[in-house]
This record gives C-alpha cells, structure tokens and sequence, in this order.
C-alpha cells in the first residue's frame, strides 16, 4: 500500500499537460503506428489478390466481346450462305447490263446491307463471283486477275477450311494509294448444289475499330495483343492497326516478357479461330503503384488521425489552462478589492462550476459594499423623473384645453357679427377639438369615424373653397362596427395634402364603406395628380416595412395599426397612375370586428 501511495504522488506530481502529452503518445499514437503497420501488410496482399483478379476480369471480358465480334459475322456469312434466292441471282446469265440492274434493283440492292445496322461490328459485305454477266460495283464483284492477286484470295486458296477468319493488308476502299489492315470472314457458298455453275466466295469484313475500341479499353490494366495462328499481331493499342504501313504484320515475340507478367487466353475453340489468341502483358508498374498508392493512403491516414487526436488534446488541455489561469487572476482581483465576475462561456464541467460560484461569490461581496446610501440616492432621483414625466404630461394636456376655449371665445364674437362661415367651420373645429380631447377608447365605430372626418373635410373645404368637393358613400349596415379610432382620416388628409393641392381642376374626394364578401371593405379616392410607379413602388415597400423611412407617416400608422390589431388578415392596398388620382383601400373580416348597438344616421355628402 505504502508503494502504491507512493507511485500516487509520483503521478500527482507531474504536470497537467505533460499528462496529456503522455496520455497522447502511449495511448494514442502507439496504437495507431502499430494498427496501420498491420493494416498495411494485410491490404498489400489484398491488392495484389484483387488486381490479379482484375487482370482475369479484363482478359476474358476483352476476349469474349472479340469473339462474339467475329462470332457475328460468321453467323451473318452462315444466314447469306443458305439465302437461296441469293444464288439464284448470281447464278444467272444476264442478257445485258440492264437486264442486271433491274435484277439489282429488285433482289440484290439492300440484301447484304440489311444484316450491317443488327451487327454494327461488320464493316462491309462482298460476293465474289466467276459470272461475267454481273456487273461490278457495290457489294457485287466479278473475280478477275487482280482479284486473285490480292492477299485475302491467296489465304483463301491456301486454306483447306469452308470459313477462314483472314488479317491481311489491302487498299483502302476510298483510297487505291493507301494501305490498311483488314480483319474478314471468308465462306465459300456452294450450299445448294444445283446452283454452282459460278464459283461464288462471300467475305465479310470485320470493323477493325471495334476490336481497337475493345483493347484500348482495357489499357489500364493490361497492354493486349490479338495474335492470330501465324503469331502475327493483328490488333494492339500501339501497333497493328496503322495505315499506310506496306510491310507485314510485326510478329509477336512470347519469350521477351517474364511468365508472371504475360496472360495468354484462347479466342474460342471453333476451327476458323483455332490458333487465334489474346494476349495480355501487365504493366510492370500498376501493382506497384497500387502498393505506393495505398502505403501512401496509409501514412496519410495515419498522419491525419494524429492531427485530429492532436488537435483534440490541445483544444481540451487550453479548455482547461485557459479557464483555471482565468479564475486564478480574478481571485488574485479580489484580494485587491477589485471584484470583477468572469465573463466567458465558463461550461457546464467542474471548472465551469468553480467559475460559476466565484461569480455568484463576487457579485454578492460587490452589492453588500454598494450600501443604503447609495441605493437611497438612486431612488430619490427615480422619484424626480417620475414628476418631471408627470408635469411634461399635464403641461401637454393643457395647450389643447387652453385652445378650445379660444375657439369658443372666437365663436361668440363671431356669431354676434354675423359671420356664417367662420362660425361654421369655428364649430367644426371645436367639435373636432373636443372629440379628440374626449376619444380615449381605442376602438370606435364606424359612424363616430365618418362623423369626425366630415367634420375634418368642412375644415378643408373653407380653405379650398370651390378647389374642393368631397363625397360619402356609408353602406347603412357597416357604420356599427367598430374599428380602430384615426383609421380613416390619415388616408383621407394625405388625399388632401398631397393629391389635391397640386391640381388645377375642381378636386374630390370620395369616402365609400360597404359590406363585401363578409369583409367591411374602406376605399378612400382622390382624383388628384397621382403617384409615378417608381414613387408608389417606394411607398408601398416602406409602409410595410419594419425600419420605416420616408414621409407617409399617416399611411404608415394606419397600415401598422391594422396590422397589429388584424394581424395579416387585412388586405391593404394603394394603387396610384400620373395625373389619375389614387386609390388607398382595405378590407378587414367581419368576423373580426366589434358590434356597437344604438341607432345610426345617414350622413351628409
């Protein structure tokens, strides 16, 4: 126990972060320098197993698609070997050239084609006949001597078999100055023995360019080489297939590559590709690569979980050192009487609760030294905003009170003089004046509303005189509800501001109310001088938006106001053309609204 104790203090005694360190090394990279020695030894055998089995994949996926290739077109030699009317046409004597043609145009034309589009590997289509009544040209051919001088009729002549598969060079078609490689299937047809007056052969020939297509597609794993029975290279991705190029086919030499690095496959065990192979050489580099390829995955891997785990440790080490290096300064704060809280994200571990307390600690020191006196003196001056505000609001009440009773003394006067209009609109005035020192409800209905804006529009018609025409257009049904008090008349005083005062004419403005579509619907319209796109497409983004900029502050408020009470249930609307007039509108749902009881009146227009 006495040693165990011991070894206790041994590690108590080393540093936080060397105990990290060590932590790091042993536990960590340890660990993984051994699992990616291990993991690397076992894929290198893994690699070399798959990309063995990659090589098998590529060689027999090259040699089955060439082989169906050449399978192709001895299957189409095979169906024009026993097409019997084939042999009828070739076999007759034509009386002339005409004759012929029309014989061509009937049967002769389009059957040989008409197997190419179904076995698009096949190049071209041939017969070759002995009748001299057959004119030449197309897929139609009389052998002459320089027929029987070419390569593919010497092989043919040569061979014992009734299908040869034949490489040989010969003049391209479009071209008597070039040489190219051909790749045929030659059959002689003698099918039908009544039909055998004219020696007839059949050769097919093979699109090289497929083949080529094939072995330049399994370049990456393998080079290849189509060698026929001869040993000659008939196909290669770097030679073989070159044009222009006289000489023979290059022979390929088996003994020049090591036997692990050579792959020799069989093209298929019929007789007319027996000795036909394909051969396959590794590119001596490719395994090694993917063993370069994956010890450098390995060590990348390696090096970046050691980065993370790195990372990881440093970020929770500073967690730590950052933290206990913070609250040991602010402790050494207090014993100076400087009681500053720890402003940081503290955590929610233990060193966050040390933190956490320590706070709580200084705050409660710091608000027993901020003593009565101090928090008596903050209250008394508390106290003196609280009457300032309440003297700024009697003072704010007394101007309206002390201009109304102007306005009466200014009535009496005038009345005694007989001076109609201006007692008129002296009343209106006082009458709007009183309503407003009187409206306190926030909701009023929809009478009381009109009854204020006409009050408010025989105020402007004395200032405009005969400028000046207003019209109401109240649907009985609607002058009960109640909706929020100033609803109206901002719409209607931005009418008269800015509508009509710019116009030459006699102005109007028509106030209509009405119930539509379970909706009390409120549309104000003016015929002044209207609002530019540009400027109406401005007002409307600043009315609705939420930092409001700009100068239609009665819009505005009436906008934000149904907005809050009628959250986004109310259709709110300006629509404005030059020298038109504009239309400002909205519709609040019935079932939103307050019901005011009580008889209603019609109002004037």
């Amino acid at each position: 126990m006495k040693r165990i104790w011991k070894q206790g203090n041994f590690v108590n005694d080393i540093p936080l972060k060397y105990k990290f360190f060590l932590i790091f090394v042993v536990g960590v990279l340890l660990p993984i320098l051994v699992i990616n020695i291990l993991f690397s030894d076992r894929m290198s055998d893994l690699i070399r197993e798959r990309e063995e089995q990659n090589l098998d994949i590529s060689m027999e996926r090259a040699r089955k698609d060439i082989h169906n290739f050449i399978d192709g077109g001895v299957a189409v030699s095979h169906a024009l070997s026993t097409d019997k009317t084939l042999y009828e046409m070739l076999d007759r004597e034509y009386a002339s050239q005409l004759d012929f043609y029309d014989t061509f145009d009937e049967q002769l034309r389009n059957r040989l084609t008409s197997y190419i589009p179904v076995n698009n590997q096949i190049q071209r289509i041939n017969i070759f006949t002995e009748n001299a009544s057959i004119v030449s040209g197309g897929n139609y051919h009389v052998v002459d001597d320089k027929t029987k001088e070419s390569d593919w009729y010497r092989l043919w002549s040569e061979s014992n078999h009734s299908v040869l598969v034949a490489a040989y060079r010969a003049t391209e078609v479009n071209d008597w100055a070039s040489m190219a490689p051909y790749l045929s299937v030659i059959e002689k047809m003698d099918y039908y023995d009544s039909y055998n007056t004219y020696e007839k052969l059949l050769r097919i020939d093979i699109d090289l360019s497929k083949i080529y297509d094939v072995i330049v597609r399994e370049r990456d794993y393998l080079d290849m080489y189509l060698v026929n029975e001869h040993n000659q290279i008939i196909m290669s991705a770097n030679s073989g297939f070159e044009r222009g190029n006289q000489s023979a086919y290059p022979l390929f030499h088996l003994d020049q590559y090591n036997e692990e690095d050579r792959h020799v496959i069989s093209i298929g065990t019929a007789r007319y590709v027996k000795g036909w192979k394909l051969i396959g050489v590794t590119q001596g580099n490719r395994i090694t690569k993917a063993m370069r390829d994956m010890q450098v995955f390995t060590v990348l891997l390696a090096a970046v979980v050691t980065l993370i785990t790195a990372v990881f440790i440093t970020v929770m080490l500073r967690s730590y050192n950052h933290r206990v290096k913070r609250l040991s300064r602010h402790m050494q704060k207090v014993t100076h009487e400087k009681f500053e809280l720890i402003e940081m994200d503290e955590g929610r571990d233990e060193i966050g609760g040390l933190i956490r307390n320590f706070n709580q600690m200084t705050s409660r020191i710091n608000s027993l030294i901020n003593n009565v006196y101090k928090l008596e003196i903050q209250k008394k001056d508390l106290e003196m905003e609280r009457v300032r505000a309440e003297l700024n609001f009697l003072q704010s009440q007394m101007n309206p009170h002390f201009l109304f009773n102007t306005l009466n003394a200014i009535l009496v006067v005038c009345t005694k003089n007989q001076y109609n209009d201006v007692t008129d609109i002296i009343k209106s005035l006082s009458k709007l004046l009183r309503r407003l020192l009187s409206w306190r409800e926030d909701l009023v209905s929809l009478e009381e509303e009109i009854r204020f804006i006409e009050m408010y529009l025989k105020i402007e018609k004395f200032r405009f005189r005969d400028k000046f025409e207003y019209q109401f257009e109240i649907d009985a049904e609607a002058l009960n509800y109640k909706i929020p008090k100033m609803s109206i008349q901002p719409l209607v005083e931005n009418a008269c501001k800015y509508g009509l005062q710019a116009v030459d004419g006699a102005g109007l403005v028509h106030v209509n109310a009405s119930i539509k579509d379970e909706c009390l619907c409120i549309v104000v319209t003016d015929n002044g001088k209207g609002i530019e796109p540009e400027k109406l497409r401005e007002i409307i983004l600043s009315v609705r938006n939420e930092q409001f900029e700009g100068n239609s502050f009665g819009i505005r408020n009436v906008y934000r106001r149904l907005e809050l009470y009628y959250n986004d249930l109310v259709k709110f609307n300006i629509s404005s053309s030059p020298n038109q007039g504009t239309v400002v509108s909205f519709e609040i749902p019935i079932k939103l609204l307050e019901i005011q009881g009580g008889e209603s009146r019609e109002l004037s227009s």
